[in-house]
């Protein structure tokens, strides 16, 4: 599992109940422009459209050997996904706060472009800092037991 663009606020900005794995419809030159580490997934979200999930705002860059005229870097991209996961994905989120963010996009050793993302609900700005103070307490207590 190679991965290739990473939503790094996504784990300090949220809770997540469930992660889930899916495709991404991609086209030829977007699938050798992310095997050169030209994505991002900063601002994106997920949107249903007709019971199908997309994927908006995921910046993939111009593949550079492509003969491409009309190429839009942020177009919408329909993630693949079965019919029962779509179907408790879309009963959860009209639960109270929940959104869907995506987590990353990587390469499966299968060689396909697969989109982790999750059913999250928002932190709280205390929640933020008691997440900081774990993460500093982590990092002195690994520091104390390596001197010792």
């Amino acid at each position: 599992m190679k991965v290739i663009a990473a939503n790094s606020r996504a784990n300090f900005d949220f809770h997540f109940t469930d992660k889930f794995d899916a495709g991404i419809v991609l086209s030829g030159s977007e699938v050798k422009s992310l095997r050169i580490n030209t994505g991002s997934l900063r601002g994106s979200y997920i949107i249903e459209k007709n019971k199908e999930l997309w994927l908006s705002n995921c910046f993939i860059k111009k593949y550079n050997n492509t003969n491409e005229k009309n190429y839009l870097p942020n177009r919408d991209r329909k993630l693949l996904l079965k019919k029962k996961q779509i179907d408790k994905i879309l009963s959860s989120l009209k639960k109270d706060g929940i959104s869907l963010i995506p987590i990353n996009i990587y390469f499966s050793n299968k060689g396909l472009a697969k989109l982790l993302f999750g059913l999250g609900k928002g932190k709280k700005k205390y929640d933020k800092r008691q997440s900081i103070k774990e993460k500093d307490w982590n990092m002195k207590k690994t520091r104390m037991l390596k001197n010792n």
